[in-house]
């Protein structure tokens, strides 16, 4: 996911042709007419300077003045934009891509400066597809919840919000989100922590979801981020107290773990802590999922990630590099995950996920309110 910058973004004065552009097929339609650029199956593209009277707003009609200029500065910018279309499952969900490309002069020629993508899906709860990239890039320690009870989360590079499956559906399905990005995912960019980035993405994600459940005809929306936490840089871990998880103690042989950082903020769909033998790359993630739709990304994990595990309100499963558990609590499911990122070559990386994930769960469970929880182990 890379992002780019727009031009003149000034939303129109509403006017009659703008009022009849309410319709979403007539507003594609007619906006692929004036600027004669339909591409491919259903993806309108246009420059943000070529329609300062008509148009939508982009990704969706969504993404006012404000959110592009915080998201792009001044910069010209062209969209590419999927029409929203239905669920294959049957499903309320649309499915939809957005893509904002920015560009600025350097060196005495136009060049690519941005690019955001934002996509409209739903994440797969059945097959496991989802439930290693998708965390990786947007369950991560650099990020921080969006506040006010939204269920996202946000850093400088990546954000996500969940939409409310009373608009969406899909029952036992994994969730409906929104979600944007831009540069490449894993790395641990210096603009991941910047406040303002953050936020321009933050608002952007909202905006979008917003735009979206008034197309669904959903009633309700969501407010606007509150101010989110800075994330949390890399600082010594304490092995006692492990993640900053009070009874979280590591055995001695894993205290090699030396250095921790944990996502920011109480109160938000997931917390996330990341552990590293050697400051600066993650050895090791810790996710405890708390949102009960976007636990269920991780459905074909608990039923086929390996052996099978049980607990006192649970169950998962374990292997060598990841394990998962699902306890039901008093807000519903909750998911806890330890996973192993970086091979040692010993033989104690073999029973890494064994020897930290019974203390992990019970000292979560304890912390959230839905201890005691006891885990037992399959024999090795």
């Amino acid at each position: 996911m890379a992002g780019t910058d727009e031009t003149d973004t000034t939303p129109p004065r509403r006017s009659p042709l703008r009022r009849l552009l309410r319709s979403r097929t007539a507003r594609t339609v007619t906006v692929a007419g004036v600027i004669g650029a339909l591409l491919g199956a259903g993806v309108v593209a246009w420059r943000t300077d070529t329609l300062p009277l008509v148009g939508p707003r982009p990704c969706w009609d969504s993404l006012d003045d404000s959110a592009m200029t915080a998201l792009f500065a001044d910069r010209r910018t062209e969209v590419e934009e999927q029409r929203l279309r239905p669920d294959p499952q049957g499903n309320r969900l649309t499915y939809g891509n957005c893509r904002i490309t920015s560009y600025g002069t350097g060196s005495g020629e136009e060049r690519a400066v941005r690019q955001v993508t934002v996509n409209v899906r739903r994440l797969d709860s059945l097959f496991g597809t989802d439930s290693r990239k998708w965390p990786a890039e947007f369950l991560a320690a650099n990020m921080a919840p969006l506040g006010d009870g939204l269920p996202g989360m946000a850093s400088g590079l990546r954000a996500w919000i969940a939409l409310p499956q009373s608009c969406t559906g899909g029952g036992d399905s994994g969730p409906a989100v929104i979600d944007a990005g831009r540069g490449q995912p894993g790395l641990d960019l210096d603009s991941a922590y910047d406040p303002a980035e953050r936020a321009a993405l933050g608002r952007a994600v909202v905006a979008v979801a917003n735009g979206v459940m008034r197309d669904f005809g959903c009633d309700g929306s969501y407010p606007a981020p509150a101010e989110t936490a800075d994330p949390v840089d890399w600082a010594d871990a304490d092995s006692r107290k492990f993640c900053g998880i009070e009874e979280f103690v590591l055995p001695a042989h894993r205290e090699l773990l030396t250095t921790t950082r944990t996502v920011a903020g109480d109160g938000g769909p997931a917390r996330v802590c990341e552990a590293s033998y050697d400051r600066g790359r993650t050895s090791a993630r810790f996710t405890t999922v708390v949102e009960p739709l976007t636990a269920n990304i991780f459905t074909g994990d608990l039923l086929d990630g390996g052996p099978r595990i049980k607990g006192t309100k649970g169950y998962g499963t374990l292997n060598a590099t990841r394990a998962v558990y699902q306890a039901s609590c008093k807000g519903g499911k909750v998911v806890f995950m330890v996973e192993q990122l970086k091979y040692l070559g010993s033989s104690a990386a073999a029973s890494f996920t064994r020897d930290l994930l019974p203390a992990y769960v019970a000292a979560e469970a304890r912390r959230i309110g839905c201890g005691p929880e006891k885990v037992a182990l399959p024999k090795e």
